[in-house]
This record gives structure tokens, sequence and C-alpha cells, in this order.
């Protein structure tokens, strides 16, 4: 049996199951106090998972972590969110603490790599993932592995350039369609009588979805720049990688079918290399918020094959 660990910004989520997709009861989640820092985060990890490694007999540990990692050097790299992580030996640390192997891996790349095994994309090869939240990360699985290319980062397809007749030298995909940039294109917005009953800080995606759908045109613009200038990247990757399947998550995409993936999909096969229309799908994740524990698990496994 293994332990898969999922350090967020918000949230730490551990499951226990033997890296096959399945799970041994329900996922544990606990808030993050950020104010704590990544100390604070060590301290729940911890005491959750001793209790765990304890009760249920787990051999291996798999972590999945919410920014870049030096994963064959069981590093991570930097927290956004969090401070504390810089350049920090995660892994020797989960060793030592818990006195068992440990594998440590990005976030989105192990929500690829569960979504590839165990979700949306079963059966299907290759499978690219992109989750679409406060920010926007991907992963590329072929033949059930991750691609990890040569240096500290892979299938980071937020961080394209849309073009150099991009408004602004320094967009990136992501910049412009995640759930921050939705909400930064939104600022100027926030004053309009259509949202003055919301009574919300900042205007998501979810909000601006709502006045798109009942006619307002300065939200449908937001939507469709941000929905279209992914749909641009997403093209673009298909053409180099010709995935069999596109598996789309996060937060900004639960806006839904109409005001998300049905205009996501529009705009895919506007831009796509045209010998490869029809020969892709771009679907929704199917294991829900336990996919970066699914991709720890599996992961965890790796270690004892």
């Amino acid at each position: 049996m293994f332990l898969g660990i999922e350090i967020g910004g918000t949230k730490l989520q551990f499951g226990v199951g033997p890296g096959d997709g399945t799970l041994v009861g329900d996922v544990l989640r606990l808030n993050i106090d950020r104010a704590a820092g990544a100390a604070g985060i060590r301290e729940q990890i911890e005491a959750a998972g001793r209790e765990l490694v304890a009760h249920h007999g787990v051999t291996a540990v798999g972590i999945g972590f919410g920014g870049p990692v030096d994963a064959e050097n069981g590093r991570t790299i930097k927290s956004h969110q969090i401070a504390g992580w810089d350049d920090f030996p995660l892994v020797d640390w989960c060793r030592q603490t818990l006195g068992l192997p440990c594998s440590l891996g990005n976030d989105a790349d192990l929500a690829a790599l569960a979504e590839a095994r165990y979700g949306a994309g079963r059966g299907l090869d290759p499978v690219f993932y992109v989750t679409v939240g406060t920010g926007i990360g991907g992963g590329f699985v072929q033949a059930g592995r991750l691609y990890h290319g040569h240096g500290p980062a892979a299938a980071e397809i937020g961080h394209l350039r849309p073009g150099p007749a991009s408004i602004s030298p320094y967009d990136t995909v992501e910049s412009i369609a995640s759930g921050l940039g939705i909400e930064r294109a939104a600022e100027r917005l926030s004053d309009d009588e259509m949202f003055a009953g919301l009574n919300v800080p900042t205007l998501t995606a979810r909000e601006l979805a709502w006045a798109a759908a009942r006619g307002h045109v300065a939200s449908h613009r937001v939507l469709d720049h941000a929905v279209t200038t992914l749909g641009w990247a997403l093209a673009q990757m298909i053409t180099l990688l010709a995935p069999q399947a596109v598996v789309v998550g996060g937060g900004v995409a639960l806006v839904g079918e109409e005001q998300f993936y049905a205009p996501l999909r529009a705009a895919v096969a506007r831009y796509v290399f045209p010998p490869l229309a029809g020969s892709y799908r771009i679907l929704s994740p199917a294991l829900g918020e336990a996919m970066v524990v699914h991709g720890a698990l599996a992961i965890a496994a790796q270690t004892t094959e």
C-alpha cells in the first residue's frame, strides 16, 4: 500500500491506495495556513502521514508539489504561494520523517499521469493534460509515462507567448487565460451595474460567465479573449505533439460546456494544423480533486517496480 500527498497553495491532501487508480477510504483534506509557511505544512504532513503509514502499512510515498520541482534530485524549486520551499530537499526530509522511500513530482505532471492512466484519458495515447486555475500548467504522458524533456521544465503550455502581435511583449497564455489573468482583465468591469449585487472583491471567471450568459458584452469579450488564447495554445501543442486526447481541468474549466469547453474546441479547430483535424479529443477530467493524489500514488508505486 502507498501514500499519496498533494501539497498545494491552499490545501494539503492525503490518499492511500495500491497505485492503480483506486483509494482505500476517502481523501483526507487539510487546510493550509499560509502564515505558517512550509514549516507548518511539514508539521501537518508529519502528523497525518505517520498516522496513515502506521494504520495502512504503507511502504512508499509519492508527493505532488504545487510548483516547479527538481524531481531527479528530490528538491522543490519554489512555491509561488507559500514561503519556505525554495530549494528544499523534500524527498530526503520525507524519508527521514516517515522512514520510507519517497518520490516527488510537480502537481500538474502528476495530474496528467493520473488522468492518462486512470481518468478521462484512459485507453488513449498520448495524452496532454492542462490545468486552468490561478495559473496554467501542463503535463504530457506517452505510453503511460510522463515526458520530462531535457531541463527543469516541460509541457509548460501556460508560458507560451501568444505571437508577436500580442499587446505586450510580456504576455503569456497564463497571463491572459488563467483565473488570475481573467480577474485582472475584468478589473475595469467591477463597477459595472451588472455586478452591483454580487458583493465580491474581484470578478472571477464564474461571475463573468454568469454575466456573459445574460448578454453582457464586456464580460463576453474578456472570456472570449481568454478562451481563444488558450485554444490557440492548445492548437500549437497539438500541431507539435499530436496527442489523441487533451484533458482540460482546473477551476476556470468549471465555468462549463457552453461558456468554456464549446468555444475552446472551436478555437482549437480554428488554429490547429488542418491534417490533424479530428485526430484529437478535448475532454474534461474524470478524477476530480483527487487527481494529483492518484498521480502521487502512481509514482510511489514506481519506486517498488
